[in-house]
């Protein structure tokens, strides 16, 4: 019997985006990879924007991503341990998905040991210097009374709003394939920089995992520490595996005639 001793993190789908079709390729490839590293994880996390709109009300959810879904529930029921933090795209999490699956939810960075390893781990929107308008714009959208004004709403106005906005922040952030974000080395690169006031102020940490650039990179901050971006789910198709032996950053390509649709 295979042990399970793998710790999986993943981010960056944006499940709903630019259409059903191609978010329906990316959500499938996504669910094959579950499949093939369920029998050998013990955890799995997921670092954000795995939707690329999220809110829940109180009867309702996004319809959709069932395939999704049904895959974390049968992980859950497995014995899998799920955690899912939020992204700047799905925000709005609250209580859907410890309800059905267990999963634990983090909306703050969160500094966890894991197989004798300190990791910190965060989706990476608002951390470091700059970008003083998102900071603001996310203290606005993750106001209570500002979600609560938001649930006024009907869902089917809700969602279709929510859904336009999510566009206009996606395509002034990330162009898709043929533009690749590109990572900023030393000083240039916020979360190079926020990882090494946290690392002043926690030295024994021995990685920084993120999502949120849709940069792929695993590089070396200290002898001691690593810096890691995990890519995306729409270029990249990449995870990361954390094992007594070490961490991993790979990828799961998709196959040429599945045709993947840029984001």
């Amino acid at each position: 019997m295979t042990q399970r001793n793998k710790i999986y993190f993943a981010s960056d789908l944006h499940l709903g985006a630019p259409d059903h079709a191609a978010s329906l390729l990316r959500e499938k490839h996504f669910v094959r990879w579950l499949k093939h590293i369920q029998h050998e994880t013990s955890e799995l996390y997921l670092l954000g924007d795995i939707f690329d709109f999220w809110f829940e009300y109180r009867h309702a959810v996004p319809k959709g991503f069932v395939r999704l879904m049904g895959q974390l529930a049968e992980m859950a029921d497995a014995g899998i341990v799920i955690h899912i933090f939020t992204g700047n795209h799905d925000l709005w999490y609250r209580d859907y998905f410890p309800k059905e699956i267990n999963a634990r939810v983090y909306t703050q960075p969160v500094i966890r040991e894991i197989h004798g390893r300190k990791f910190y781990l965060a989706h990476g929107d608002g951390l470091g210097p700059g970008d003083n308008g998102y900071k603001w714009m996310k203290k606005v959208f993750t106001n209570r009374l500002n979600q609560w004004l938001f649930t006024r709403l009907h869902p089917d106005y809700g969602i279709s709003l929510a859904n336009f906005f999510s566009g206009l922040s996606r395509n002034h952030n990330y162009t898709g394939t043929n533009e690749k974000e590109v990572f900023h080395h030393g000083e240039k690169e916020y979360l190079y920089i926020h990882a090494r006031e946290v690392l002043r102020q926690v030295p024994d940490i021995n990685a920084f995992v993120f999502g949120h650039r849709h940069i792929l990179i695993q590089e070396e901050l200290t002898p001691h520490c690593e810096l890691v971006m995990l890519g995306d789910w729409i270029q990249y198709f990449s995870f990361l595996c954390v094992n007594e032996e070490g961490i991993q950053l790979d990828v799961f390509p998709m196959l040429p005639h599945q045709n993947p649709a840029v984001v």
